[in-house]
């Protein structure tokens, strides 16, 4: 085997060095011939890494959501969900809204569900000594961090009997560590909420995420959060569920009813959020159709809340992405098709042009093989010539669009190595066909020409 390449190298190294010296003789012409081909490389190489962006972004939103997670939210309108019984009758019934008794009924009864996590935010300024500084205060319970995949860098979350107990501890993030612990370790200090002190106990590692995710998805950084057990945040901040003394002087003047007062009055939900995390995957929909009804039946049968599930919805985009992608690809692929039709034209041009080299290197005992290999060798040495190029091309290229455009994307071995076979493969195919008819030529009547 080695014998026989080593043969080949020795019969064809000829043919090879000549195809060289007709593109280095002719640098414009071929620098011309090889442009279809370096921007085609280019194309696919930064469409790839368009693709590849987008599904890492996507990964990266289901890492920040959770997975197998579904989100119960309060519905801003109110739907009457009874058996056609008209649209005025929802405005008789009472719904308590999104609270604590609807997550916990979650949890018991609905057999595929894993965890389940309350959520109640609200604004509030942190202080410590003379510094106060806004943060988002949010009651939830000791599962919430494994929902969402949260990571310590020091200390640890507050436990069950914490939780329960309603005691003011805090977990920090990484921007609240900054702004008041700079220069010590915040775990076991104090901090002061609103009217209360709360203890560290742990420090959130940082997390970066893209504001479509957020915007989409309902999520947010946890750098400027303080999470606390969600008992703490009910009994020692804010619950919503309490009957307002306002609303009761309201209502005992006879103003109560109005639906003035109810657009001034804050949500009646005592819960911003429910996540709910099932067993395995293939539950998802069942389960949230299940959640769905369950809160209906407890909502006295009001549409006033919703029922999302984000890894679904992103393996939906995700899946668009792709489609997307694949057409992005097949554009980008027809610029190399463009350049390798190119090659072809020009080589075939170049036959002609060389009809007399041709008939001179047949007199003088070139086989037709050693005609192919000349002209393959050209074509090919020139469309991957600009296949390199076009590499080092597209690299730039994806990331001026990640610079200026401010799209994620992502150059991987693999886009390079097809682009760069693809573009060699353009060469050889497109540079046969002159190859064989410059190698069928009439030696006579080439010589004559």
């Amino acid at each position: 085997m080695t014998t026989r390449i080593k043969y080949l190298i020795s019969r064809y190294y000829h043919d090879v060095l000549i195809a060289m010296e007709a593109i280095l003789a002719n640098k414009l012409k071929s620098f011309l011939t090889a442009l279809g081909i370096m921007f085609g490389v280019a194309a696919v190489i930064s469409m790839l890494a368009i693709g590849r962006g987008a599904q890492q972004e996507v990964l990266e939103q289901i890492k920040l959501v959770g997975v197998n997670n579904i989100i119960v939210t309060p519905s801003e309108m109110a739907v009457d969900g009874g058996n056609g019984s008209g649209s005025g009758e929802s405005t008789k019934r009472f719904s308590p809204g999104l609270t604590l008794l609807d997550a916990r009924s979650i949890r018991e009864t609905i057999p595929s569900v894993a965890k389940v996590s309350p959520v109640v935010s609200l604004n509030y300024h942190a202080i410590l000594g003379a510094r106060s500084y806004p943060v988002v205060l949010e009651g939830v319970s000791p599962e919430y961090f494994e929902l969402l995949n949260i990571n310590l860098v020091a200390g640890t979350i507050f436990g069950e009997q914490q939780a329960e107990a309603g005691k003011p501890v805090a977990v920090i993030g990484d921007n609240i560590r900054n702004r008041f612990f700079n220069t010590e370790d915040p775990v076991g200090k104090y901090i002061k909420c609103g009217e209360t002190w709360l203890k560290v106990v742990g420090v959130i590692e940082r997390r970066d995420f893209t504001a479509s995710a957020s915007d989409e998805l309902g999520i947010s950084s946890t750098d400027n959060k303080i999470i606390v057990p969600v008992k703490t945040m009910l009994l020692r901040f804010k619950d919503r569920a309490r009957i307002n003394p306002e609303v009761l002087e309201q209502v005992s003047r006879g103003g109560g009813n109005t639906q003035e007062n109810n657009n001034t009055n804050q949500s009646k939900d005592q819960l911003d959020k429910i996540i709910v995390q099932v067993d395995e995957t293939e539950f998802l929909s069942s389960t949230a159709n299940i959640i769905k009804r369950m809160l209906l039946r407890r909502h006295s049968r009001i549409y006033d809340f919703e029922v999302t599930v984000p890894e679904l919805l992103l393996k939906q985009q995700q899946k668009t992405n792709d489609i997307f992608n694949i057409v992005l690809g097949a554009i980008a692929s027809i610029s190399l098709i463009v350049g390798g039709i190119g090659i072809m034209n020009i080589m075939l041009a170049s036959v002609w042009e060389r009809i007399r080299e041709i008939g001179t290197r047949q007199a003088i005992g070139a086989s037709r093989k050693d005609i192919i290999v000349q002209f393959l060798s050209e074509s090919t040495l020139i469309s991957v010539s600009g296949g390199m190029i076009g590499i080092v091309l597209g690299v730039v290229m994806a990331h001026l669009i990640h610079v200026m455009a401010g799209i994620e994307t992502i150059v991987t071995l693999f886009s390079v190595v097809v682009a760069f076979g693809v573009s060699a493969t353009v060469g050889i195919v497109f540079g046969y066909l002159p190859a064989k008819r410059a190698a069928e030529q009439d030696p006579v009547e080439s010589l004559r020409a």
